[in-house]
């Protein structure tokens, strides 16, 4: 976050599939999105709480996205001009093919209820992938 020559970003489109991080690099199941759209840090932190709860200390859990870009909003009741509004929150944009969550060390009927509960979450259409 910090070595960035402009801290306010443009939107920008979201194009295209991600080939970054598509596939299971740690666990043996993972949530991945068919569907592109962007994921707040809030959004990211509910679904991992209710990973959390379930899994406790047995499973192990991964967050493969990191919302790093900057999103801005004008307060309400205010003219247009006077400059880029105030940093509200930070998004990560998210494509097609993206592994979000990955967890292991769980059973297989477990991990899927888990990870069905954490995709209720999120924004996106997602599925269940398995390593």
């Amino acid at each position: 976050m910090n070595n960035k020559k402009f801290i306010k970003f443009r939107r920008g489109k979201n194009k295209g599939f991600s080939y970054k991080g598509d596939y299971l690099a740690f666990g043996n199941f993972g949530l991945k999105s068919i569907s592109k759209g962007n994921i707040n840090s809030k959004q990211i932190e509910s679904g991992r709480k209710v990973i959390s709860k379930y899994i406790k200390k047995i499973g192990k859990l991964w967050i493969r996205v990191f919302p790093d870009l900057s999103y801005t909003k004008k307060p309400v009741d205010v003219r247009m001009g006077n400059g880029k509004g105030d940093i509200s929150f930070y998004i990560f944009k998210v494509k097609p093919g993206r592994i979000i969550y990955e967890i292991s060390g769980l059973s297989n009927i477990f991990s899927v209820k888990v990870l069905n509960l954490a995709s209720f979450k999120l924004p996106l259409k997602t599925i269940i992938v398995r390593y």
